[in-house]
């Protein structure tokens, strides 16, 4: 694996982990047990995630989010708790595919994994608690299956063929971005809102 596509899988993981983390760690311990994800020498540490605690914690945690994600302001609750650990698990799994040989690399990832988790996490959350504000419950369901979809067919996509792995992190970035900015617009509209409705136009 090229330097390029270990950092796009590591960019890849590390957003990705930013919407649903323990479907990351469950999903990357999956492929590995299964022999779907071989991986080279320098990134053996991965092996981490078929630990059978390790995969019994993340699938615990899979089922809780994939519940308490389609309710609407228990999963603002449940964002707010992950707030700092999305990013520290986002930070490790990108840590985890760098070559440990050399620490500069692997400061550098640590920190580009973690900021990444976090935008991933900042747009989720955001773009939820606007979604939470609407009166009817489909559109939490539905944003929540599409981050699963997003996900898991991107860890797929991920494992299947890890020389795009530079390219899904890319569009992964222009999603979150955009997620962002649609959040801020529609925050925006909202407190204009609130701000007409208690003061009047």
């Amino acid at each position: 694996m090229s330097p390029v596509e270990v950092l796009g899988m590591a960019a890849s993981l590390s957003l990705l982990a930013g919407w649903r983390l323990y479907a990351c760690v469950l999903g990357a311990g999956i492929a590995m047990r299964l022999g779907l994800l071989p991986l080279p020498e320098h990134i053996q540490s991965l092996q981490v995630l078929t630990n059978p605690w390790v995969m019994g914690v993340a699938a615990v945690g899979f089922i809780a989010e994939f519940f308490v994600d389609k309710v609407a302001w228990l999963d603002s609750a449940w964002d707010t708790v992950h707030t700092l650990i999305r990013p520290l698990g986002g930070a490790a799994l990108a840590l985890a595919v760098v070559d440990s040989s050399d620490p500069a690399w692997q400061v550098a990832a640590f920190l580009l994994g973690g900021g990444a988790t976090l935008l991933a996490h900042g747009a989720k959350a955001g773009t939820r608690g606007v979604i939470n504000a609407s009166p009817e419950p489909f559109s939490n369901v539905a944003m929540s299956s599409i981050e699963d979809v997003v996900t898991v067919g991107g860890l797929w996509l991920l494992f299947e063929k890890p020389e795009i792995g530079v390219a899904l992190a890319i569009g992964l970035l222009l999603l979150v971005g955009l997620l962002l900015w649609k959040s801020v617009q529609m925050i925006r509209r909202l407190s204009r809102r609130v701000k007409d409705w208690f003061f009047g136009s």
